[in-house]
C-alpha cells in the first residue's frame, strides 16, 4: 500500500525558507536535513517566541506559554530538520522541556518512516541538571536521544563537580568540557564540539541568557544562520523576563547582516523570519 500521500508535511513557510521539497520526506530520516555551509560550525537556527513587548518568560524566568498551537506546531516541525536541539541549563531547570516532536501528527499505518528526533544539547556551566529530568528519562525509556551536556573544565569547578558528572553520565548523559569566562561557556567553542562530532545543524530554543549570547555574538561574528521570532498579541509587563533590544522592533537592523526574508501568520502569532546576507 502507497501511504506516501497520506504522510504529513512541514508547513510551506518552512520548506520555502530552509529550500526543502514539499514532497521531501527528510524530516523522517536519522539525520537532520539542513548542513552546515562549508564553515567549522553546524548550521544554526536561533528561534524564540516573544510577547509584544519583547519578553520571553514571566517575572523570575517563569515558563508563559507564548506560541499558540499553529506555531507550536510549527516549531516541533523545525525540529525535525536539525541534527541538534540547543536549550541553556535555565530552561532546563525551569521548564523540564522534553525537545522532542511530539505536537506532530502521527505517522500513516503502514510506514516505516519516524520523524527525525533532534539531539539535544544544555549548556551548563557547573552541571546543575537534575538527573530524574525528562530528557533524561526519556533517553532511559528509549523515547529520546541521549542529552549532550556541556560544561567548563573540572579544574575551575568546585569540589562536588565531579560526583555531580557521574551521577549524570550514571543517569545516561555524555558530558564535554569547553572553555568559558567562568560562569558562561564559549559559543563558538561548544559549535566546535558539536560539528566535530558530526553535529551539521543545531536549532537555539533559549532560555533568555543563550539568546542574549548567540544575539550579542552574532553582531560580531557569523555564527546564526537564520532567525525566527514568534511574536505573541500578548503583554507580559516591565517585570518579565526579556532578551535585550527587540529584533522586531527595527525589522532586524539589531543584527548586522540578517535580511528579513518572510513573516506569516499562524493562528494569533506572527512568526517572522531573517537569513545572513552573504555576498
Amino acid at each position: 500500500m502507497d501511504v506516501s500521500q497520506d504522510i504529513p508535511r512541514p508547513p510551506r513557510f518552512l520548506c520555502d525558507l530552509y529550500d526543502i521539497p514539499s514532497e521531501s520526506t527528510l524530516f523522517t530520516t536519522t539525520t537532520g536535513r539542513l548542513r552546515s555551509s562549508g564553515k567549522a560550525r553546524p548550521y544554526v537556527t536561533l528561534t524564540f517566541a516573544q510577547s509584544s513587548d519583547a519578553k520571553i518568560a514571566g517575572p523570575g524566568g517563569t515558563q508563559v506559554a507564548l506560541s499558540g498551537e499553529e506555531s507550536m506546531l510549527m516549531t516541533h516541525w523545525m525540529r525535525t530538520m536539525h541534527d541538534a536541539i540547543l536549550v541553556g541549563i535555565g530552561t532546563a531547570l525551569n521548564d523540564d522541556p522534553q525537545l522532542n516532536v511530539r505536537h506532530l501528527p502521527p505517522l500513516p499505518a503502514g510506514t516505516r518512516l519516524k520523524y527525525h528526533l533532534p539531539r539535544p544539547v544544555i549548556l551548563d556551566a557547573h552541571l546543575r541538571l537534575r538527573p530524574d529530568c525528562k530528557l533524561l528519562k526519556n533517553y532511559q525509556a528509549s523515547n529520546g536521544r541521549r542529552p549532550w551536556v556541556f560544561c567548563l573544565p573540572t579544574g575551575s569547578q568546585d569540589e562536588g563537580f565531579i560526583a555531580r558528572a557521574e551521577t549524570l553520565r550514571n543517569a545516561g548523559a555524555r558530558i564535554f568540557e569547553v572553555p568559558g569566562d567562568g560562569e558562561s561557556l564559549s559559543l563558538p567553542a561548544v559549535l566546535t564540539v558539536l560539528y566535530d562530532n558530526w553535529i551539521e545543524s543545531v536549532m537555539v530554543e533559549g532560555g533568555a541568557k543563550v539568546i542574549n549570547s548567540f544575539l550579542n555574538l552574532a553582531r560580531e561574528e557569523d555564527v546564526v544562520d537564520t532567525l525566527i521570532v514568534t511574536q505573541a498579541p500578548v503583554r507580559l509587563g516591565e517585570d518579565a523576563v526579556g532578551y535585550g533590544t527587540n529584533i522586531l522592533a527595527g525589522g532586524g537592523a539589531a543584527l548586522p547582516d540578517m535580511v528579513h526574508v518572510a513573516t506569516a501568520k499562524m493562528g494569533p502569532d506572527n512568526v517572522v523570519a531573517f537569513k545572513r546576507h552573504r555576498s
